[in-house]
């Protein structure tokens, strides 16, 4: 059983995981979110969303100026700061020409395509949390409308311009080729070692595909119950180390940590 005494160090998904997959709540999860700022353990958010999205939630969960990854990986902030302007990344613009080049040969849309507006007609997101997920600054948000059987091609020529293809919850995202959760947490944690002096012991939370990495190099994964078509299959050897949840989002987060932290009566 982990103990709340050791150094921990907790790694989560937001979408699906952390906050509710519709309403983007995160009442279940409020009162580990208090045990764990109680006890002085770091909560490292590792999502999908930019860092326009994730520093405002940051401070509303009470855990502003933590490190955090961004973007599926392609983005990692290991120091507090601010949004620099809003806008769009000189990256994040290149890779959308990239894109656009591919169009004529794929039918996809990615929300550089897409207004404020149409944004949050098919996310649910308010405006302003919209326009927060459109400040992109390495990746791009796809949403495939072509055959699914053309997903391999589509890979392939991604690969040609040196970009992969990983699915989320809910879409499909493309970003630089070695970008990812588990790279993008391996070099967070070794930032914190250094910093430190010491080697945390990791738990991590996630629910969609793109959440694979990140859970193989954890050293205890929880896969919560998840809306995604393809399943999150891990490829550890340590099946005692893993847990799947039943409930969804953070019903499920707050069912993985007490799996793994509750105390002994």
């Amino acid at each position: 059983m982990v103990s709340l005494d050791q150094p921990l160090l907790i790694v989560t998904d937001l979408d699906g995981s952390l906050l509710d997959h519709h309403d983007y709540r995160w009442d279940a999860a409020s009162e580990w979110l208090a045990r764990l700022k109680q006890n002085q353990i770091p909560l490292v958010i590792c999502s999908s969303k930019t860092a326009a999205e994730i520093i405002p939630l940051q401070k509303k969960l009470g855990i502003a100026g933590s490190p955090f990854i961004a973007e599926n990986g392609a983005r990692i902030v290991l120091e507090a700061e601010e949004r620099r302007s809003e806008g769009q990344g000189h990256a994040y613009l290149a890779l959308c020409q990239q894109l656009k080049g591919l169009q004529a040969d794929f039918r996809f849309t990615g929300f550089h395509d897409f207004s404020d507006v149409e944004v949050s007609r098919f996310t649910g997101l308010t405006l302003a949390e919209a326009s927060q997920s459109r400040q992109r600054d390495a990746s791009e948000v796809v949403l495939w409308r072509d055959d699914a059987a053309r997903l391999d091609e589509f890979r392939a020529a991604l690969h040609q311009h040196g970009l992969a293809l990983t699915q989320g919850g809910r879409f499909w995202h493309v970003m630089p080729e070695g970008c990812g959760k588990g790279h993008a947490l391996q070099t967070l944690q070794q930032h914190l070692a250094r910093r430190e002096g010491i080697t945390r012991t990791t738990i991590g939370l996630g629910d969609g595909p793109n959440d694979v990495p990140m859970l193989e190099c954890v050293d205890y994964a929880v896969v919560i119950k998840g809306f995604s078509k393809t399943p999150v299959i891990l490829t550890r050897d340590d099946e005692e180390n893993v847990y799947h949840t039943a409930h969804v989002g953070p019903e499920g987060w707050r069912e993985g940590l007490d799996y793994f932290l509750a105390q002994p009566d």
